[in-house]
C-alpha cells in the first residue's frame, strides 16, 4: 500500500498504517488497485449514451475513429458528457432543496419542525410576493413552502430568487436565452438535448447546460440554504474544534455524514435527550458525542458547534480509529465501502434515505413526519453499541483544531455593522466591505469550495491556495470539504490573522474575524452568490467587474461541475485544481477557458499546481482592480 499522497497529513497517514495492519481496505488500495485511469474517459471522449457503442475517439487526428457511429465528434461527445455532469449535479442540489420545501410544508408549532427565524420567512415570503399582513406564520410558511415546490415545476416564468443578481447579470442572461425556468425542466432539457440525435453543437450545449447550472445555484441552492435558516435558525459565529481528535475514547460517539439537515438536526436532539443520555452512562459511557462529517458536519457545526470529524476522504478513517459506535448517513458523498469496513469493527453503519440505501448498511428509513421518533430509535441503536467496542481496535489521533464557524451573509453584515463609525452610517449593508477593498486594504475576494480528490494530495491544494490568497490580502470565504480543511489547518481562527498580509490582517483585527469565513455546506455556495450580489449592486457594477474569483482545488463530484458552472455563468471565474474530464475536444476547452467570457464575463482556469494556481489567482484580481482603477 502506497501512502505517499498523504504525507500532507500525518493523522490519516497513521490511522492507514492501522489500516494495514488490521488487513482492511481504504480508498487509497482501490486507487492503487484501479492502476492508469481510463485515457478515453479522462479525456471525456468516450460516449455510451446508445447501445451502438460505447464509442471511443481517437484524441490524434487523422488516426483511429474521429467520429462515433453516429457521426458525433469528440467536440460533441465531450460536450454532451459535460452537460450531464452538470444535470447529475444540479439534480443532487435540488432534491435537496425539494426536500427542504416538503419538511417546511409541514412545520407547525406543535410538531418536529417549527419556523426558527420569523424574521427571514417574512423577508423571503415578500421578496416572492406573498402577503403576510394579517396571517397566522405557519399559513405563510405553507404558502411559501407551496411556491418553493412549484419553482421545481411550473410551466412559466423564471426562479424567483434570479431578482437578488445586479440588473447588468440579469440583462445578461436574459439576452443569452440562459434564464433559468423550472428547475426540473433545465435537468430534463439537458438528458433531452443529450439524448442521442439532438444537440452537436458544443456552444449550444453548453448553453443548456448554464441553463440548468444557474437553476441549480440561484434555484434549488439557495432555496435549500434559505429554507433551512428558517427551519433551523441562521448559522452564527461559534467555536469547534476540528479533525479526527474530536473523536472520544469513553464516549458514545456518532458520525454524522451526509448533506440533508432534515436528519442532522432531529438527531442532535435525540442525542440530548435525557433518557438516551442516561443509557449511555448504564452502558459504561460518559455520554454522547456526535461528530460530523463532509456536508452534513458542515450544518450541525455551524448551528450547534458540533465537532467536525473530518472531509470526504476521511469517512473511512473515522470507522479505523475503532470507536465508532455508529455512522449515520442520508444522501450525497457517502462511500458504499463503509457498510465492509464497518464490518471489520463494532461500528452500526446505518443508512436512513430510499436515495440511498446502501448495500450491507442497516437501513432505517428516516421520514420527516416521525422526525424525533425515528432519530432517537437510531441514536439507541448507536448507544447500545457501545458496549460492543474492542478496545484493543482503538487509536484515536491526538490532532484537532480550534476553529470559528458560521458565517452566514447575516452573520458578516452583523460584523460589519460593529465597526460602522457613526450614526450618519449606513447599517445592515456590505458596505464597508466593499469600501476596504476600493480603499486596496483587501485586494479582493476568493470563495474556495469543493470536495476533496485522491488524484492530488488531499487537503494540500485547499490549504496552500488560501494561505496564499490571505498573504496577498485578498479574504477567503469557504464551504464544503474546502472549509473543513481550512479549520483541519488552524485557518478558522483569529491566530490566523497572523499568516495574512497588513491589510486583510487590520480588517481582521477590526472586525473581528478570521481570514477565512466558513459560511457552510456546499448548497450554501449561495450564500456566496448573494454576497458577492450585495457588493456588486452596493457599487452598482457587474458581478463580472468585481475583483472575487471561485476556487475548486480537489474537486470531484458532478455537484462541483454544477457549481462551477453556475458560478461562470453568475460572472465569476472560477479556477480548478482538478482538470475536468474535457482535453478531448480543444475546441469545447477553448470555450470554457476563453470564449465564454466574451457570453458572460468569466471563464474557467484549470491549474493543477496550488501555488501557480494561487498566482494566477493574484493575477486575475488584480486585473480586475486595474480594470475598475483601484
Amino acid at each position: 500500500m502506497s501512502h505517499e499522497v498523504l504525507e500532507f497529513d500525518q493523522v490519516s497517514q497513521g490511522l492507514l498504517e492501522k489500516a494495514e495492519r488490521d488487513g482492511v481496505e481504504t480508498i487509497w488500495d482501490r486507487k492503487a488497485a484501479m492502476k492508469a485511469p481510463c485515457g478515453f474517459g479522462e479525456k471525456g471522449i468516450c460516449c455510451k449514451n446508445c447501445s451502438m457503442g460505447p464509442c471511443r475517439i481517437s484524441p490524434v487526428a487523422g488516426k483511429g475513429a474521429q467520429r462515433g457511429l453516429c457521426g458525433a465528434t469528440a467536440d460533441t461527445i465531450v460536450a454532451r458528457n459535460f452537460a450531464r455532469s452538470v444535470a447529475g449535479g444540479a439534480a443532487a442540489h435540488s432534491d435537496h432543496a425539494r426536500d427542504i420545501s416538503h419538511v417546511l410544508y409541514m412545520a407547525c408549532e406543535n410538531g418536529n419542525y417549527k419556523v426558527r427565524d420569523v424574521n427571514k420567512l417574512m423577508k423571503i415570503a415578500g421578496e416572492w410576493g406573498i402577503e403576510t399582513a394579517g396571517k397566522d406564520t405557519y399559513e405563510i410558511t405553507r404558502e411559501l413552502a407551496e411556491k418553493a415546490l412549484q419553482e421545481f415545476g411550473k410551466p412559466f416564468g423564471t426562479q424567483n430568487f434570479l431578482s437578488r443578481a445586479p440588473k447588468q447579470r440579469q440583462k445578461i442572461w436574459k439576452e443569452l436565452n440562459i434564464e433559468p425556468r423550472a428547475i426540473d425542466r433545465e435537468i430534463t432539457t439537458i438528458m433531452h438535448s443529450t439524448h442521442i440525435g439532438c444537440a452537436s453543437d458544443p456552444e449550444s450545449i453548453l448553453e443548456i447546460a448554464m441553463r440548468a447550472a444557474l437553476a441549480d445555484g440561484w434555484g434549488g441552492s439557495m432555496i435549500g440554504t434559505e429554507f433551512s435558516d428558517i427551519l433551523y435558525g441562521v448559522p452564527t459565529a461559534r467555536g469547534t474544534e476540528a479533525n479526527l481528535g474530536v473523536i472520544e475514547e469513553n464516549m458514545v460517539n456518532i458520525l454524522l455524514h451526509g448533506h440533508d439537515p432534515s436528519l442532522s438536526e432531529m438527531i442532535v436532539l435525540a442525542a440530548e435527550d435525557p433518557e438516551l443520555v442516561q443509557l449511555a452512562r448504564d452502558v459504561g459511557a460518559e455520554g454522547i458525542n456526535l461528530v460530523g462529517m463532509c456536508c452534513t458536519g458542515n450544518e450541525v457545526t455551524m448551528r450547534h458547534g458540533v465537532k467536525i470529524a473530518g472531509n470526504f476522504y476521511q469517512q473511512e478513517l473515522a470507522v479505523l480509529t475503532g470507536a465508532m459506535e455508529a455512522v449515520i448517513v442520508d444522501v450525497q458523498c457517502i462511500f458504499p465501502a463503509l457498510a465492509r469496513l464497518s464490518d471489520c469493527y463494532h461500528t452500526k453503519f446505518i443508512s436512513t434515505s430510499p436515495k440511498a440505501k446502501i448495500e450491507g448498511s442497516i437501513y432505517i428509513e428516516f421520514a420527516e413526519e416521525h422526525a424525533l421518533e425515528t432519530a432517537k430509535k437510531i441514536v439507541r441503536e448507536a448507544v447500545v453499541n457501545y458496549k460492543n467496542r474492542d478496545r484493543s481496535k482503538v487509536l484515536i489521533p491526538e490532532n484537532k483544531s480550534k476553529a470559528i464557524v458560521g458565517y452566514s451573509v447575516e452573520t458578516i453584515i452583523g460584523h460589519l455593522d460593529k465597526v460602522v463609525n457613526s450614526h450618519t452610517d449606513v447599517f445592515n449593508t456590505v458596505k464597508p466591505l466593499s469600501d476596504v477593498i476600493w480603499a486596496g486594504v483587501l485586494r479582493g475576494a476568493a470563495g474556495v469550495v469543493g470536495c476533496n480528490n485522491p488524484r492530488v494530495k488531499h487537503d494540500k491544494s485547499h490549504v496552500t491556495v488560501i494561505k496564499e490568497l490571505i498573504k496577498n490580502d485578498i479574504i477567503v470565504v469557504a464551504t464544503g470539504c474546502a472549509a473543513q480543511a481550512a479549520a483541519k489547518a488552524g485557518l478558522l481562527t483569529m491566530e490566523a490573522k497572523e499568516l495574512c498580509g497588513r491589510g486583510l490582517k487590520e480588517v481582521c483585527e477590526r472586525v473581528g474575524i478570521p481570514p477565512v469565513l466558513h459560511m457552510g455546506s456546499c448548497v450554501d455556495i449561495s450564500r456566496i452568490l448573494d454576497l458577492v450580489s450585495r457588493v456588486a449592486k452596493e457599487r452598482g457594477i457587474d458581478i463580472s467587474d468585481l475583483p472575487v474569483v471561485g476556487v475548486a482545488p480537489e474537486w470531484m463530484s458532478e455537484k462541483a461541475v454544477s457549481i462551477g458552472t453556475y458560478v461562470v455563468a453568475s460572472g465569476i471565474d472560477t479556477f480548478l485544481g482538478v482538470t475536468p474530464h474535457v482535453t478531448g475536444s480543444a475546441r469545447f476547452t477553448d470555450i470554457l477557458t476563453n470564449t465564454i467570457e466574451n457570453k458572460v464575463g468569466a471563464k474557467f482556469f484549470f491549474e493543477e499546481y496550488p501555488q501557480a494556481c494561487a498566482q494566477k489567482i493574484i493575477d486575475r484580481i488584480e486585473e480586475k482592480r486595474e480594470k475598475l482603477g483601484i
